[in-house]
């Protein structure tokens, strides 16, 4: 097959001097009509969306394995079947594990490691990106074929371990804030405004009994989001529990300031943290919060649509919704996931390809108001029907400018259990500070167990 140049040797970014029927009639309902218009006439062999393809190509499926798609009208497939739809020697299948994350990471690194049926791509979490590379499981990308330029910092610098480039980012995510604008009309700009504004709230018990009866319901449950929170509220107070050298500062006196909030707000009365959060996932924090027992939730953006849904139900317009939504006012985690060429994959040049395709401009788009994720390009956050439709991606955009990624370890897995474990036993029992945390964390970060 020949090669269409708006491709470079099937490893670069979509040529951008000149943009495709699709991209010239961008904005919402062009970029989702896009999708359907892109398949039907690459049915009929009428390309108006250009096919990609390199005479390098490797032919034959490829297999991308992944996470579950959570998304709203699984839109990652609807991304496949176009591509498939225009490259039928080149297609794809998902192979989904559908499990917890702790699972899922063991799972991938059986499969990339040779354990089982060969994979093309790989759909990481952000977090497990180091250990992947350092094990040597992945292909690198080449630096010359990223265009740096168009994809949020945050998002790019989590595809990179000891200076080299090893994924793109599929779709990214950071912490937002929600609260009761019937008690908060205004968002707090700040950690101290946050703190602040619950003082004031509580102070001569100004709350009405029927009112929610705690400040914040957020993720303390023992798995990764309780590692999450741990980390922003430690950022929030101005400590580090590692710092940029890989150094463990977890004794700091800002740190523990900061662990010290998730610990003291479980007993203060009335409670800065409600106690319900020390079982709570993202979902059962949402549920809280919807059933009036705070007055702010931290979460993704996920859970902006469980409010949306409880407004409509509820018969509210947008200008009377109880709820409003802000940027998280300190460093939120940068979650979200990177998508990485195996290196085991017998397709490498068509996988990369693949790669370029999923993480466009036009395929963030579409990710994002489709399926709800955060898109990893700058673009797609300076679109004004975004702007216009979704009231919380300025917020969002806000969050992951500043929000900043876990520690890059290929030990992170071991690290955040050894944290999350002991700071459990802590909110549970309020024993807390352990005295040898420090070093079971340092231990950790070499991969070793005190």
């Amino acid at each position: 097959m020949g090669t269409d140049r708006r491709y470079v040797s099937g490893l670069g970014e979509w040529y951008r001097a000149g943009r495709s029927w699709v991209d010239e009639h961008r904005g919402r309902s062009g970029l989702v009509a896009g999708v359907l218009i892109g398949v039907l006439l690459a049915a009929t062999t009428v390309y108006a969306v250009p096919r990609l393809i390199d005479s390098t190509w490797e032919d034959g499926e490829l297999v991308l394995l992944s996470g579950q798609d959570d998304s709203v009208g699984d839109q990652r497939q609807q991304l496949i079947d176009e591509w498939n739809a225009l490259h039928p020697d080149h297609r794809v299948r998902i192979e989904e594990i559908r499990s917890i994350a702790d699972a899922e990471r063991g799972e991938m690194l059986a499969r990339a490691g040779g354990d089982g049926p060969a994979v093309d791509v790989l759909n990481l979490d952000v977090a497990w990106l180091p250990e992947f590379a350092e094990a040597g499981l992945l292909r690198r990308i080449a630096d010359d074929t990223v265009d740096r330029a168009a994809f949020l910092a945050g998002p790019l610098s989590t595809c990179e371990y000891d200076d080299r480039v090893w994924a793109l980012p599929f779709n990214t995510d950071a912490a937002l804030l929600y609260r009761r604008k019937d008690y908060l009309p205004s968002e707090p700009p700040s950690w101290t405004s946050f703190t602040g504004s619950l003082d004031m709230l509580f102070k001569g018990n100004a709350l009405q009994k029927a009112g929610p009866q705690a400040g914040l319901v957020t993720q303390l449950g023992d798995y990764e989001g309780l590692t999450v929170n741990a980390l922003e509220m430690v950022w929030a107070a101005g400590g580090e529990i590692v710092d940029e050298d890989g150094e463990v500062r977890v004794d700091s006196r800002a740190a523990q300031a900061g662990l010290n909030y998730l610990v003291d707000g479980l007993k203060t009365d009335p409670k800065r943290i409600f106690p319900g959060s020390v079982g709570y996932s993202e979902a059962d924090s949402t549920s809280a919060f919807l059933q009036d027992q705070a007055m702010y939730l931290r979460n993704w953006p996920v859970a902006y649509r469980a409010l949306e849904e409880q407004d409509r139900e509820s018969g509210r317009a947008e200008k009377d919704s109880r709820y409003a939504v802000s940027a998280l006012p300190w460093p939120s985690v940068l979650g979200g996931q990177n998508l990485a060429v195996a290196g085991r994959s017998e397709h490498p040049r068509a996988a990369r390809a693949l790669i370029g395709f999923l993480t466009d401009s036009r395929s963030q788009q579409i990710l994002f108001e489709r399926g709800g994720f955060a898109a990893t390009r700058k673009v797609v956050y300076q679109d004004a029907e975004v702007r216009k439709n979704y009231r919380y991606a300025a917020a969002l955009l806000e969050s992951l400018e500043r929000a900043r990624p876990r520690p890059r370890s290929p030990h992170y897995a071991l690290f955040s259990e050894v944290l999350r474990g002991a700071l459990h036993e802590g909110l549970v029992t309020g024993d807390w500070p352990p005295p040898d945390l420090a070093d079971d964390l340092r231990a950790a970060l070499r991969g070793q167990r005190r």
